[in-house]
C-alpha cells in the first residue's frame, strides 16, 4: 500500500512538473520567434566579414544608416546623433504655423505612453527656418520637454538635404503672395538604436499610428533581446 502511494505521488509530481518545464524551457525558445523582425530601409551592401550560423559562414550585411546632423532644440541646445546614442527615435517633420494639428496631438499620445521609457526619444524637425526663434514658445504650448521630445530647427541649407537624402522624404518651400508655403512628407519615421530606418507611418492616419505603436514595442523587444544575447 505504501509502495502504491509513493508511485501515485511520483506520477502526480511528474504531471505537475510538465507545465513548469514547458513554461521555463520551451516558451523562451518560442518567444524568440514570436515577433516578426521589422524591415530595414535603404541601400544594403555585402560586407567582407562573415558570421556563422550552425557552422555555416554567412556574409555580413551593411545596412543604410541615417547620417549625422547638428540642429538647435527648444532649449537652444545643440542636438546630434550623439545626443540620441543607443536610443530608439520616432522622428517627424513640422512647422509651427502648420494648420495640421493632428500630428502634434498624435505624438503627444505616444510621448505620454513612453514617458518613463528612457530607451524611446521623439524628434520633430521644423522645415521653416523662421522657427528657430519660435520653437521655444511652441514647445511650451505643446508641452514638449527637451530630452524626451526635442523640437529642432535650423537653416534649410542643412535641413533640406538631410531630409531628402538622409531621411528619404520630400520637402518643398515655395513663396506665395500671402507668404511661405511648406509642402513636406507627412510621415513619422521609426529608427532603431543603430540609426537604421525601420518604418514609415502616416502621421494623421489612425491605422498607421496603431501600427507604429505596435512596431515600437516590437523594436524594444528586439533591442532587449539583442542586449541579452550580447549583440
Amino acid at each position: 500500500m505504501k509502495s502504491f502511494s509513493i508511485s501515485k505521488t511520483l506520477i502526480l509530481v511528474s504531471i505537475l512538473a510538465v507545465p513548469g518545464f514547458l513554461f521555463f524551457y520551451l516558451l523562451p525558445h518560442f518567444a524568440k520567434n514570436r515577433y516578426k523582425s521589422l524591415p530595414i530601409y535603404g541601400e544594403k551592401k555585402i560586407a567582407s566579414t562573415f558570421h556563422s550560423v550552425k557552422g555555416k559562414k554567412i556574409p555580413d550585411t551593411i545596412y543604410y544608416t541615417v547620417p549625422d546632423f547638428k540642429l538647435i532644440n527648444q532649449n537652444k541646445d545643440s542636438i546630434s546623433w550623439k545626443s540620441l546614442e543607443n536610443k530608439i527615435v520616432i522622428l517627424n517633420l513640422f512647422y509651427t504655423e502648420s494648420p495640421i494639428k493632428d500630428v502634434a496631438k498624435n505624438i503627444k499620445v505616444l510621448v505620454e505612453e513612453y514617458q518613463k521609457n528612457n530607451l524611446i526619444k521623439f524628434v520633430s524637425i521644423s522645415v521653416d527656418p523662421k522657427d528657430t526663434e519660435k520653437i521655444s514658445n511652441y514647445s511650451g504650448l505643446e508641452n514638449a520637454k527637451a530630452g524626451k521630445w526635442d523640437l529642432l530647427a535650423g537653416d534649410t541649407t542643412k535641413i533640406y538635404p538631410f531630409i531628402r537624402k538622409g531621411l528619404m522624404l520630400d520637402v518643398i518651400h515655395s513663396e506665395e503672395t500671402n507668404g511661405s508655403k511648406f509642402i513636406y512628407s507627412n510621415q513619422m519615421i521609426l529608427l532603431d538604436n543603430q540609426r537604421r530606418i525601420r518604418g514609415y507611418y502616416d502621421a494623421t492616419n489612425a491605422d498607421a499610428q496603431s501600427k507604429l505603436t505596435d512596431e515600437i514595442k516590437v523594436l524594444v523587444a528586439e533591442d532587449l533581446r539583442n542586449i541579452k544575447d550580447g549583440r
